[in-house]
């Protein structure tokens, strides 16, 4: 993934990125509500971004969560520079998982089509609150903004999804 790293201030890096990339990638997906290319490069803007800032990086008390915060803010930020264009490079989900996966297939398409629909801020509250399981305080650090807002938008949000999802919720439920 990073070649090229010598020892100093990428010391380290290599192997935090290469383990943490997955999950990165699959909070990405969930952020742009399903564009693969979008996430990708979010991924990697947010690894770009660390590697430079790695000393400080690797020296916090959570490493992870200060990638996901950049991660966040820079999806947030993406979507700020790009709120007058709205294009969708496809509508077709990553490829399918195997088998050996779990859970029901349907059940995350529809979700992550409904993902898709909310407003970026809302998505990314959904997703730090409920995909990350943060806290409303490590939410509204990670979004830079209020606790207050945080609850606020997470009403909405979940109000928003369940507009969206309806009676698709209640029959996945009895499935």
């Amino acid at each position: 993934m990073v070649l090229g790293l010598g020892i100093g201030r990428g010391e380290g890096y290599a192997e935090f990125a290469a383990a943490r990339a997955g999950h990165l990638y699959r909070s990405a997906c969930l952020l742009t509500g399903g564009d693969t290319h979008l996430a990708e490069d979010l991924v990697q803007e947010t690894l770009g971004r660390v590697y430079v800032r790695w000393g400080r990086v690797s020296a916090a008390d959570n490493p992870a969560g200060y990638v996901q915060t950049v991660l966040t803010r820079t999806f947030l930020a993406h979507r700020r520079r790009h709120s007058s264009r709205r294009e969708r490079t496809t509508d077709v989900l990553p490829e399918v998982p195997g088998p050996d996966a779990g859970g029901d297939a349907s059940l995350r398409l529809t979700l992550f089509e409904a993902l898709g629909q909310l407003a970026p801020k809302d998505r990314a509250v959904v997703v730090l609150r409920y995909w990350e399981d943060r806290s409303v305080e490590e939410t509204a650090a990670a979004m830079n903004t209020s606790s207050a807002a945080v609850r606020t938008r997470c009403v909405r949000a979940l109000a928003r999804l369940r507009v969206l999802l309806g009676d698709a919720l209640g029959e996945y439920a009895r499935s």
